[in-house]
């Protein structure tokens, strides 16, 4: 299947040709049908020479989905402006919860268990 982040295959993307799954050789599907040998290799000749310029078009759109999504993150993302002497918490992730306290483990926390970090110069 196409990936919507780049407009080609996977498998195209690495290996340069279209594939074929097991099925469509099974079931005969019309690109198996009218697969020409001769019409075959002029066209990977042909996907060779445009490769580069598939991954470029794959590189940029790649870049162009990549954008519409940190865009679309960053209007959810709320500025928040810090100065010295602010108290903060930090988040508490997988690797740095305490397994002993299961999911009703504190999510946020301080350089000790009674307050949060400040901040200093």
């Amino acid at each position: 299947m196409a990936r919507t982040s780049i407009g080609e295959t996977p498998f195209q993307v690495a290996y340069e040709s279209e594939a074929v799954i097991p099925a469509e050789v099974i079931l005969t599907s019309y690109k198996v049908k009218n697969h020409d040998e001769s019409r075959h290799d002029e066209a990977m000749r042909l996907q060779l020479y445009l490769v580069d310029a598939i991954r470029a078009t794959t590189k940029q759109s790649l870049a162009r989905y990549q954008d519409l999504m940190a865009k679309h993150y960053n209007t959810r993302v709320k500025y928040r402006d810090f100065q010295v002497g602010y108290l903060v918490l930090r988040k508490v992730t997988g690797a740095t919860r305490d397994p002993s306290k299961g999911k009703l483990g504190p999510n946020w926390k301080g350089p000790n268990w009674k307050g949060p970090y400040r901040i200093m110069s």
